[in-house]
This record gives structure tokens, sequence and C-alpha cells, in this order.
């Protein structure tokens, strides 16, 4: 597409570019080779299978499967089979097979879809190039026919393989190396733009690829198509839209630099990167944002796409990734556009997300009324506990303990999201801290009520543990992990869950850093799950220890108070919070609102035990002391001596 031109003024364009290899360069950087699959009307499938190192590879096709294999990659390393799904009438699928040394990166596309089969590693030292065509196989009925290598054509007959030979060499520096002397077929060019490296505060960026476009008077937004490496089919490559807003307007001339190289994967960052600067220029809050266009293989559904930036204000050592100031545009399973407000030499990148979350929203909605219900349930129960005539009574002094911990946890819960929108960062560090010790607190308690039922049941004529014991349990031993966590750092911040309906709009928190290869994550399955597996294990054991006990008794019979001994035992225990083992298959998100409906109303649930033990109690004329024992008292109903 070409400028839009005012009638007060020009524009003029000044694209610099350099292809690679186009035809004086030694070596070719990337390898295509493309054909017709013709197979059969089966079930059809793509298979792989890649070893390290450099010698051969084979693309080979039949009635039902095309498959590639050989040894050209530095670090992939694997094989699989991959399903296309059935074949339509014609009988043929057209496809290409695309290389990149560089950055040890082949994908396939069949019939206009792509299939990663090596992801991207990063810029590679040595690597396999020059591929070169070897053993071409006889005539067949099915397999390839009408092969290219390189848009040049092989051969139109019908061969069930194609082989290829490879050779080592030092990519990096000989394909930065004919980048930066460039070939007789610039176009307009007026200055050096493929560089062999580019230094963004203290960070290397190798092999960038420049476009310059120089805005005018009557500037009103262009559209840039960045040059491709060779090889590179033209959809795979960023796309930039520069608005009529960018161009400064006390200055009558301006240049902007577009960049583009390929990043190594990180943090689960995908691999193309743009970077645009106006000279001399810091450019901010833009009121119509820049466009970037996004190509790249299909994102699994469990996964969400953002837009990031390249921030180096806080360390320009270390590359930090940031959403602020940017909106993700999902533009089908491979297309994703980055709208963005901000202007640096920063990169636009597509941020991936583990697990979003169905619901958000409504769970959101839900855990809030919850917690908030659940807050001053505690506190009426602390209330109540503190009138009893015998309020040093072990079975009172756990209670209360279990009331202060839910307390805490629903409390903390309930404001972490304002925390997080309001406090920043730092804030989120000791607010997550504080959450995370309330729900180890509340963990240990549960397992104490569970541990000093097992005493009142079957250790009756024995003295429990003293409270100090309890207390130090309860409260001491929860804070030993995060103490060390807080010691290690950046393990606690603000966390962004996403919405599957709205990748826009997440739900920011103060919660445990848990992205892959974090500590958080590691201590997400060393304490809590372990935590969490302790206070349900222990839960179901005591639930059936004391049903086995007491079911022989008169009362046991009698269903009201058989539902309200197991039901209220349930809520001291903690045995709903097991649900979260069962999250997973067609009943994950029914299993995901109940978990959020009984484990944020845990507070709620015991005030009401609490109250209706009383009003029986009362009807029948016991005293509440007797009560007060876990069990739903086993002093009192039904293990009544």
């Amino acid at each position: 597409m070409g400028p839009n031109q005012g009638f007060g003024g020009t524009l003029w364009m000044i694209f610099l570019f350099t292809l690679f290899a186009s035809g004086s360069g030694e070596n070719d950087r990337n390898f295509k080779m493309c054909g017709t699959w013709r197979h059969g009307n089966g079930k059809l499938t793509l298979a792989h299978d890649f070893k390290r190192g450099c010698g051969h590879i084979t693309i080979s096709a039949n009635e039902s499967s095309l498959s590639i294999h050989g040894q050209i990659t530095a670090q992939c390393q694997n094989s699989s089979v991959i399903e296309l799904g059935p074949s339509p009438e014609a009988r043929e699928r057209p496809f290409c097979m695309y290389w990149e040394p560089l950055l040890d990166h082949l994908w396939v596309e069949v019939n206009g879809k792509n299939h990663t089969l090596c992801w991207s590693s990063g810029l590679q030292g040595n690597c396999c190039t020059d591929l070169s065509q070897g053993k071409k196989y006889g005539i067949s009925m099915y397999g390839i026919l009408n092969a290219t290598q390189q848009d040049d054509i092989i051969s139109y007959k019908i061969h069930p393989a194609y082989g290829f030979f490879g050779g080592m060499i030092n990519c990096k520096n000989e394909f930065c190396e004919e980048a930066s002397k460039g070939s007789g077929d610039k176009v307009n060019m007026i200055e050096e733009t493929v560089m062999r490296s580019k230094v963004l505060g203290n960070v290397v960026l190798p092999c960038a690829m420049s476009t310059v476009v120089e805005m005018k008077e009557g500037f009103q937004g262009y559209n840039i198509t960045l040059p491709a490496p060779r090889g590179v089919p033209p959809q795979m490559i960023p796309s930039v839209h520069l608005p009529s807003c960018l161009k400064p307007p006390e200055k009558k001339k301006v240049k902007v630099v577009c960049t583009y190289f390929k990043n190594t994967p990180k943090q689960s960052i995908l691999e193309d990167v743009v970077g645009i600067t106006v000279e001399n220029e810091i450019i901010t809050n833009l009121t119509e944002p820049i466009r970037i266009g996004f190509h790249h293989s299909v994102i699994p559904t469990s996964h969400s796409r953002k837009c990031v930036s390249w921030d180096t204000k806080k360390d320009p050592a270390e590359v930090t990734w940031k959403k602020e100031g940017c909106e993700t545009i999902q533009k089908g399973a491979e297309d994703t556009e980055c709208h963005c407000n901000h202007l640096t030499y920063f990169a636009i990148l597509v941020q991936l997300e583990p697990r979003p979350v169905r619901h958000l929203k409504a769970l959101t909605v839900i855990t809030s009324m919850g917690c908030a219900a659940s807050t001053l349930s505690c506190v009426v129960i602390m209330i109540f506990l503190n009138k009893q005539r015998r309020r040093m009574n072990p079975s009172t002094a756990v209670h209360r303990g279990l009331a202060i911990a839910l307390f805490l946890l629903s409390f903390l819960f309930f404001l972490t999201g304002i925390v997080a929108n309001v406090g920043g960062n730092k804030a989120c560090c000791v607010f997550g801290a504080a959450l995370h010790y309330a729900l180890l607190s509340s963990f240990s308690w549960m397992s104490i009520e569970g541990l000093h039922t097992f005493w009142l049941v079957y250790v009756v004529f024995s003295p429990s543990p003293s409270l100090y014991v309890w207390h130090l349990v309860g409260f001491g031993v929860p804070a030993v992990p995060v103490i060390v966590l807080l010691a290690i750092g950046k393990v606690y911040g603000v966390i962004e869950v996403v919405s599957i309906d709205d990748v826009d709009n997440s739900y920011l928190m103060c919660w445990m850093d848990v992205s892959p290869d974090s500590v958080g994550l590691l201590a997400h399955y060393f304490i809590n799950l372990t935590f969490l597996a302790v206070v349900v294990l222990s839960g179901l054991i005591m639930l059936f220890l004391v049903q086995r006990k007491i079911q022989n008794r008169d009362e046991w019979r009698k269903n009201k108070v058989a539902f309200i001994s197991i039901w209220g035992l349930s809520c001291l225990f903690g045995t709903s919070w097991g649900l979260e083992f069962l999250d997973f298959g067609q009943l994950s998100e029914f299993i995901l609102f109940l978990f959020c409906i009984l484990n944020s109303l845990q507070g709620f649930f015991l005030m009401l035990r609490f109250y209706i033990l009383d009003r029986m109690q009362k009807q029948s004329g016991s005293s509440l002391d007797g009560s007060s024992s876990t069990a739903s008292s086993t002093r009192q109903h039904m293990l009544q001596e």
C-alpha cells in the first residue's frame, strides 16, 4: 500500500533494506522446499524425526503420510506424528517446508496451515546450511509433484522422496557479515540498514534488519511491510502501520526507524521482535495507536496471547517485558495485532500465558462475595466463642484459632485485587506473603481440628496437647516457608489471571509468581500442595473414623443429627479444598465453581454450624460447654457416655 498524501504536502518514503544471499552471497541463510502432496482418501498424518548434527534430510510422502526426517538441527531433537484430518476429494495438498538454521527453527505449511516442528532456540553459533539436492527417488503413484527448492523447479513428476545435504558453518558470523556487506540490489539506498548488530542499552541485537521512513509535512500515515530474509514467506513477516499523529507537528521532517530481528524465546515470548523509534524523540500517549501485525504458528487454546513491550528503564542490561500501553487484538489462530500508544526503541511481542480461566468475572464476583460473608462470619464466631464460660477449653481454643486464620484468609483475599491495582508490585510483595501465610495457617488449623477430634474420640482419658503446642503449629510453622521465600526474593508480587473470554481485561491479584521455571512454581508444588494434601487426607480419615465410632448410637440414626455432624466436620477439616485435585476433564468448570463457592464461604458455614448446634442444644436442654468440642461435640449427642 502506498502513502496517503494531503493537499498541503507530500510524503517521501525511503526503504532501506538488504536481501540475504540475493545471488552474491556464498551461503543460503534459509531453506525452502515446496510441492504438491498426492495422497489417498484416508486418514492423513505429518510425521517427523530430527536428530542433532549436520548431514542429510529426507522429505517423503506416500498414500497417508508426509514425512520429514534427518540430521540438520543444532538443538532440536524430537519425533512425533501429527494428525491432519481426513483428505479432501481432490487428494492433493500443497505444502512447504521452511528451515531457518540461524535460529534452529523449522516448520511445515500444509494446505495453508502452519505446523512448527522445531521451535526457535535462539541464535546459533554453528548451524547446518547450504542444503543442496541429493538423491531423488523414482516415480510412484503417491508422493510429491511439482517440487521446488527456493522457488526453483526440481521436478514436475511424482517422486516418493527427495534428499538434501548440508554443511556446517559459523552461521552467526557468516550471515551477519553478508548482511552488513549488502549486495548490488539495494533500492534507494542512502545508508547501511542491515547491520551485524545493534546495541539497545547494554543488550546486543544481532542481525537486526531496519527500514527507515522519512515523514514530511502532510504525513497521513503509512503501512510498512518489513524486509524479509530470503526463504521466509512474506506472510510470516510482521507488518507495521504508522499513524499520522506520529510526526511531531513542530518539525518539517523526521525519520522513523523500524527494526526487525529474531529473539531468543524466553518466558513464553515469541521470537519476532519489532522495534520502532523516531530520531531524537521520546513519544508516548499517542492519540492513535501504532499497529503491529504478527503472524505465528497456531497457539494452543490453553494459552493466551498478549502484546508486550521492551522496558529498559528498570535495568538496561536485562530484558524486561511489560504489558502496559498495548492492546491485544486476536485476528485468528495464527495472527495477532498489537495496538500500542507509546514509541521507543522497545520490542513489541506476543506473550503466551498458561491456562486462561473461563468465566473469570463470575468467579471473581462469587469469591469476593463469599470472602466478605466469611470475614463477617469469623468475627461473629470469635465473639461467640469468647462469650462462653469456659473460654480456655481446648476445643474452644482450637475453634478460635481456625476462626482467626480463616478471618485473615478471607479478609486478605477480598482485598488482594484492590492492593494489586493501587499499591503496585512492592506493596503486593508484602501483601502476597501475608495472604500466603494466611492460607498455610488455615490449612494448619484444619489439620489441628482433625487431630484434636481424633484425640477426643480415641484417646478419651489422656489430656490433649497443650494449647501452646497447637498455637505453635497453627501460627508458627506456616511463617517459616513464607519467611524463606521472602528472603529468596522475586516470589511474591502482582499476578495476572487471564480470562479466556477477554484477554485484555484480566484480573490482578497479589500472590506467588507461578510462571514456568520460577521459584514460586516450585514453592507452590512443594509447599502449598503438600499442606493441602495433608489437610484433605487427614480430614477424610477423621470423617471415616468418627463415623465408624458413632454410627451405632441412637442419635446417629436421626438423619438431621447425622447430616449436621458430617457437614460440620467437613467445614472444620477443610475437606472441600480437595476439589482442587478434581479440576480436570469435562467437569472442570463445574468443579471450579463449586470450589470457589464452598471454600470462599467456609467461614460462613462454620458460623452456621455453631448456630445450629447451639439451637439444638437449647432445645434438648443441654449445656453449651459439652458441644464446643470437635466432631460435632464428642461429649454431646453422639459421643455422650
